[in-house]
């Protein structure tokens, strides 16, 4: 009994960490959600509009995961080890991070986004946020093994795809874009949106790891 009491005083009472991460589950897939949104508009200050939407978000996401480290360092039992929630937490801040850069860089640079390969790297980049939001909100629970498993082949899958489109776009580039300045621009902005792929693919292999130990 003394130890039951005990662990419950300990255990956080709001489950917090999961609140915590799925509010930046929900915000990073609004954010790529928008970056799609953002580079199918020709409208040079509906874009500019969309980019502060996806700016506000990568602030708030700055905000949670640091509550996320606060709460690491107030919390004696955790539900999962600290590590993990570090790496996780770290995993979900870097495709922000990386969403964020995309929607300056278009902005900034003036790019214009009525491009094949910008537009088909920020839908990849949208359905993988779409999955890694998904695996988030299983993290409570982790007992839809199969709906978990579907969205980390997704998102692999989707990285996979993103590393041919970006092969092939930079190739194109090469081959048919006369202006080395423009070249330069898309060819960065290529490589920022192709590894905001590989960045959910970082946070679902974190998650993945956590779903053996717990699961």
């Amino acid at each position: 009994m003394f130890l039951d009491s005990l662990v419950k005083k300990f255990l956080p009472k709001d489950k917090i960490f999961f609140q915590l991460f799925e509010k930046v589950g929900d915000d990073v897939y609004a954010m790529g959600k928008l970056l799609d949104e953002l580079v199918s508009k020709s409208n040079v200050d509906e874009r500019a509009a969309i980019a502060s939407r996806i700016e506000d978000l990568e602030h708030e996401n700055d905000n949670t995961t640091h509550q996320i480290f606060i709460e690491l360092g107030r919390n004696f039992i955790t539900p999962f080890d600290r590590e993990d929630i570090h790496h996780l937490a770290t995993a979900l801040d870097d495709i922000a991070d990386y969403i964020h850069a995309c929607s300056k860089k278009i902005i900034s640079y003036k790019i214009n986004p009525n491009d094949s390969a910008i537009q088909k790297m920020s839908e990849l980049i949208k359905l993988s946020c779409e999955q890694v939001h998904i695996i988030v909100k299983e993290l409570k629970n982790m007992r839809n093994s199969e709906l978990i498993s579907n969205a980390l082949v997704k998102i692999n899958s989707i990285e996979n795809q993103a590393d041919d489109v970006y092969d092939l776009s930079v190739e194109n580039l090469f081959e048919t874009e006369k202006d080395i300045k423009e070249l330069i621009k898309k060819r960065e902005l290529y490589q920022v949106m192709e590894t905001a792929t590989d960045k959910c693919e970082d946070a679902s292999n974190v998650i993945e790891t956590i779903l053996v130990k717990y699961a």
